[in-house]
């Protein structure tokens, strides 16, 4: 058990709670809980969770969590962004590719050049044999007295130079398939889900996951009375909004479990989600005061 864990279960006895009461609290479940105490965060779904779940035990054990990050800093991991090692990857894999096209392109030319000299040395060479066989009499001309040259390359030669071509039409085709297919294995990351749990009376009561964060907007679209709180109770904005003056308020949410809105006039109000408008599941025009609570379950739960 670390001085962390000791100083946090030390607060948790002192306010006669149990593990079982601080998950209630909290929302964590109590194997995290436990995994805090024990100085054991190898079993958190992430370095991410595991400062937001110390902040959430130090609130619920009337502690400061910014005393404790300050005083315990080199118990707590510092969040990373585990994604970067595979976006360096495919960097370099991209990178990979290009160098061997350049590669093959570099050589083309030289190869061409090549191909140019043999068929001039192969020229000269005829014409050099066509004059040894005037010289020695030989009689090249056709009836007609006009005198025919013949240039002929040698079949070894022209399936060579096929066979080359093909080679490095083959090899453009691969690098072409492998850059296809580095741009077919990239995943699009998933959609945040905002979906309707609990709809009775005047209540509605949303859950957001597949979210790392938690924005919430609320707006009118003329005047409205509104309320934004958390799940316990604590206020986050109370008042009036009014299209062309306080029309809208903005709150992060992403290290609450809950937001609880109070709607006045639904018919004028519009609320979002991480920029996402939600619909009212109850019909504006049958309810006009509504409230709303929206869970934030992050993807562990």
């Amino acid at each position: 058990m670390t001085e962390l864990g000791n100083r946090l279960k030390e607060a948790r006895l002192a306010k006669n709670m149990s593990l079982d009461d601080l998950q209630v609290a909290t929302k964590i479940q109590k194997r995290y809980l436990i995994g805090i105490e024990e100085g054991n965060y190898s079993m958190m779904p992430g370095q991410f969770y595991v400062r937001a779940f110390i902040k959430q035990y130090a609130e619920a054990v009337g502690l400061q969590p910014e005393e404790i990050f300050e005083q315990y800093k080199s118990d707590i991991p510092s969040t990373i962004n585990e994604d970067i090692p595979e976006k360096i990857s495919r960097v370099q894999s991209r990178k990979n590719i290009s160098s061997g096209n350049s590669k093959v392109f570099d050589i083309l030319p030289k190869l061409l050049i090549a191909l140019f000299v043999i068929g001039a040395a192969a020229a000269l060479w005829y014409f050099y044999i066509q004059k040894d066989s005037n010289d020695s009499g030989i009689d090249t001309s056709d009836n007609k007295g006009n005198e025919e040259v013949k240039i002929e390359v040698s079949k070894d030669f022209a399936k060579d130079s096929d066979k080359k071509t093909k080679e490095n039409e083959t090899i453009e085709e691969d690098n072409s398939s492998k850059d296809e297919v580095t741009e077919e294995t990239e995943v699009e990351p998933p959609k945040q889900e905002i979906s309707v749990a609990e709809s009775s009376g005047r209540k509605t009561v949303y859950e957001l996951g597949n979210a790392d964060k938690f924005e919430l907007k609320v707006a009118s679209t003329g005047e409205t009375w509104v309320s934004i709180a958390n799940e316990k109770g604590a206020s986050f904005f109370q008042g009036t909004l009014t299209k062309g003056g306080n029309e809208s308020q903005t709150f992060d949410f992403s290290n609450e479990t809950e937001a609880v809105i109070k709607v006045g006039k639904s018919t004028e109000t519009e609320i979002y989600i991480n920029e996402e408008k939600i619909k009212f599941a109850i019909d504006p025009a049958q309810s006009v005061t509504q409230e709303i609570t929206i869970r934030y379950l992050p993807s562990n739960e």
